[in-house]
């Protein structure tokens, strides 16, 4: 069975008394021939390797290969302990925990994509950050990810997760959406409501370009990735509160779609446009390339 309407995922869960996540798991023990203990148990062990990433980078500096970025997770987390922060000290914490996730991926090391290995840290940064209120048991956590997985896969069938194909809008709006729909359910939302949920979510990022410096999934992808986990719990309550997306989210995921055909190919992963573009991207790039990678933190 595939996904193509965010409708149709509401309309099947509501007609077998379901969530979304208990409708994505009946069709995974229908595609796989599995039972649903041993797709549970592969999922709580992708949690797993979500929270390690989590883990890592707030409790030391992680930076990337190229020494062009890394830290900021345990900057941020550091912040967060002095206690004088704006935003919440759980919004921050997920903001932290995206940032860890994404600095891990820049360091080569063990992530989940969800959906893609440059939007890796959303997901994960929301949920532990949830999952370390105490409020939820970390079973609840781990079957939101078939929520998100739902969600995710509509939105491949409807338009894309690619960035080459679709801009950031399609690897980093995906992942907003993806985290907003299994924050709500978590919450106690309806399907109606993560519907509402992935609308509010995506329509923040439509327009967003991908353009890594030196083709990197570094510079801006690891903060966007911190800043958007502040988006997904922005829109999770906005849905829950009972705000709708007044343009119909499926016809949201068709904008982007349509959006992302026509960004130019410059704005689409090349490195070519964009941050990518700037003096200072084009000067990175060349340092990087240039055989100069163990000065670049220095003279960042």
């Amino acid at each position: 069975m595939s996904f193509n309407s965010l409708q149709t995922l509401v309309e099947m869960a509501n007609a077998r008394k379901l969530a979304i996540s208990g409708l994505m798991l009946e069709v995974e023990i229908e595609q796989t021939g599995r039972c649903a203990e041993e797709i549970m148990a592969r999922m709580a062990s992708q949690f797993d390797v979500m929270e390690e990433a989590v883990r890592k980078g707030v409790q030391a500096p992680v930076h990337s290969r190229t020494g062009l970025t890394g830290g900021d997770a345990f900057r941020v987390h550091q912040y967060l302990e002095r206690g004088s922060s704006f935003l919440s000290p759980q919004v921050l914490r997920s903001m932290a925990y995206a940032l860890s996730v994404s600095e891990v991926n820049a360091s080569m090391g063990r992530i989940v994509a969800t959906p893609t290995a440059g939007s890796a840290g959303i997901l994960p940064g929301v949920l532990v950050s949830v999952l370390d209120t105490g409020k939820y048991d970390r079973a609840v956590l781990v079957k939101s990810l078939l929520t998100a997985a739902a969600l995710g896969l509509v939105i491949a069938n409807a338009a894309s997760i690619s960035g080459a194909a679709g801009g950031c809008q399609a690897e980093i709006g995906s992942a907003t959406a993806m985290a907003a729909g299994a924050l709500v359910e978590i919450g106690g939302g309806t399907p109606e409501q993560v519907a509402h949920a992935v609308g509010l979510a995506l329509k923040n990022s439509l327009g967003l370009v991908c353009d890594p410096v030196a083709g990197l999934v570094e510079l801006p992808c690891i903060v966007r990735n911190g800043l958007h986990a502040v988006t997904a719990m922005a829109a999770a309550d906005m849905a829950l509160a009972g705000v709708k997306s007044i343009i119909p989210p499926d016809e949201v995921i068709q904008a982007m779609y349509t959006i992302g055909n026509e960004l130019p190919l410059s704005l689409r992963e090349t490195g070519i446009g964009g941050l990518a573009g700037t003096p200072t991207g084009k000067r990175l790039k060349e340092m990087i390339f240039g055989g100069e990678t163990d000065e670049v933190h220095e003279r960042v």
